[in-house]
């Protein structure tokens, strides 16, 4: 895994060569974010027989499984942190060069296989989307721009990539200026700030790129790269205790527009980010380093995939399974989970580890990349 320097200099010189070691815990929180957020879908955001809210079948766990919609919310903050990490040191071409050869390969084969899949196991009613994409939807989506080209997504968790895809913009923006540590605070409270005020303003097109709903994660997580780099600055602290506080009433406010057909106790949801913010600040601070286990590795490279392929292509299996089977909802939701387990990893295998390197190739060229470190055997985060 390809990973930006930790040199605690003031000022990080314009080319790093040292390396940071993996953080394998961090692998293992990725994928079970990926599970939450799985649950979340398939045990409360849809119905499971086309008429009954999956609660009908699983009255104990759909009330559990709800609070999995804060997966998302702590992949942000994730992002925030390993963005930051990842790209200090190099050049927006490296930078861009490491992104997409991340992010492209697993979109790209999720995009084709969901499209097949769902034209296979067609199925409809009770589903958090409404049409079976057309050939120009498919092209469309393939580039990763879909939502703002106002094209329908071939899955509706794509939308969280156009996010994170603005936020590669900004970090590629801080980049280009030059990123210090006191630039990248700076501009991790101007953020904060700007995502604070914006809200006031309903409609500013400015949202679009300040993304006040979850730009609290993304600083959060800068932030917590920085503390990594110098954790004796008391303004990082203030920070990060600004962007969680803003973040506890971002979630509220999520928590109550959640509609599954049962009451939803929304103090949970808070507790349960405060405890994800406390997770990513301890993988942060190195106290989990010594940590190496490689079957973290494994989950962290499934993560990616299997969140890409798990709701459409989940649903279709689902709803097949029970029409045909009549197996219980429990037993239906852990097959297609571990279906799609099996999926994650040959989209990895026979997917991602292939085509990454090329493009890097791509992007930034051979020998370029044999300079920047981007060695095709490694990942990058």
């Amino acid at each position: 895994m390809a990973t930006a320097t930790l040199d605690r200099a003031p000022t990080p010189p314009v080319r790093d060569v040292q390396r940071a070691p993996r953080l394998y815990v961090l692998d293992g929180l990725r994928l079970i974010c990926a599970l939450a957020v799985a649950g979340y879908h398939f045990g409360d955001s849809w119905r499971l027989d086309g008429v009954h809210p999956p609660a009908y079948f699983l009255p104990d766990a759909a009330p559990v499984l709800i609070y999995g919609f804060l997966g998302v919310e702590t992949f942000f903050l994730i992002s925030g942190f390993v963005i930051l990490m990842s790209g200090w040191g190099r050049t927006v071409r490296e930078f861009a060069a490491s992104r997409a050869a991340r992010l492209y390969p697993a979109f790209w084969a999720a995009v084709v296989i969901t499209t097949v899949v769902t034209a296979v196991l067609p199925i409809s009613g009770g589903l958090p989307f409404t049409q079976q994409p057309g050939a120009g939807d498919v092209l469309v989506n393939l580039t990763m721009l879909a939502e703002p080209l106002n094209t329908p997504l071939v899955d509706t968790v794509y939308w969280t990539l156009w996010t994170e895809f603005r936020f590669y913009l900004i970090a590629a923006c801080l980049l280009a200026a030059g990123l210090t540590d006191r630039r990248a605070k700076l501009f991790g409270a101007g953020w904060l700030a700007a995502a604070v005020v914006l809200p006031a303003f309903p409609g500013a097109a400015l949202d679009e790129v300040v993304m006040s709903d979850f730009a609290p994660y993304f600083v959060a997580g800068m932030t917590m790269f920085l503390l990594r780099r110098n954790r004796a600055d008391r303004w990082l602290w203030v920070l990060l205790l600004a962007a969680w506080l803003v973040s506890l009433q971002r979630v509220h406010v999520r928590a109550l527009d959640l509609h599954p057909g049962f009451e939803v106790a929304v103090w949970p949801a808070p507790v349960l980010l405060t405890l994800a913010y406390v997770a990513v600040l301890v993988i942060a601070l190195g106290w989990t380093d010594r940590v190496r286990l490689r079957r973290l590795a494994t989950a962290g490279a499934l993560t990616y995939p299997f969140y890409l392929l798990h709701p459409r292509i989940g649903y279709s299996l689902i709803r097949t399974a029970h029409e045909n089977t009549g197996l219980p909802a429990p037993i239906l939701i852990g097959g297609a989970v571990l279906m799609l387990l099996v999926a994650a990893w040959l989209v990895h295998r026979f997917v991602e580890r292939p085509l990454a390197p090329l493009i890097r190739d791509g992007v930034l060229g051979r020998r370029r990349r044999k300079r920047a470190g981007l060695a095709p055997n490694k990942r990058d985060v």
